[in-house]
């Protein structure tokens, strides 16, 4: 028995991943478990095979770490150009008044 499948599309949110995208690190380790669950046991998968997944698992950790860490620094710079902007501006403002 096949049950129906649903293939209705939504509009996804601003800044919203699709696809291989949105995977998460969690999804990873579901995929992963799920593998080892369905493999043949008097065929296991290659140990380098497995090695080389980890690998790839522990490189998009740390990109994503580092893309979150340069999100935080972006958003500081933007925050200290805003106030040296404002101070500029009030800078400006205080010497025509005065002048």
């Amino acid at each position: 028995m096949i049950a129906s499948v649903s293939n209705t599309a939504r509009i996804l949110a601003p800044g919203e991943k699709a696809g291989f995208a949105a995977l998460r690190q969690a999804d990873f380790i579901k995929m992963m478990t799920a593998q080892l669950q369905q493999q043949d046991p008097t065929n296991p998968m290659d140990n380098k095979d497995m090695l080389a997944q980890l690998a790839q698992f522990s490189s998009l950790s740390g990109i994503n770490q580092v893309n979150e860490t340069l999100k935080s620094v972006a958003n500081k710079l933007d925050a200290v150009l805003a106030a040296r902007t404002a101070a500029q501006t009030a800078t400006q403002t205080t010497t025509q008044t005065t002048t």
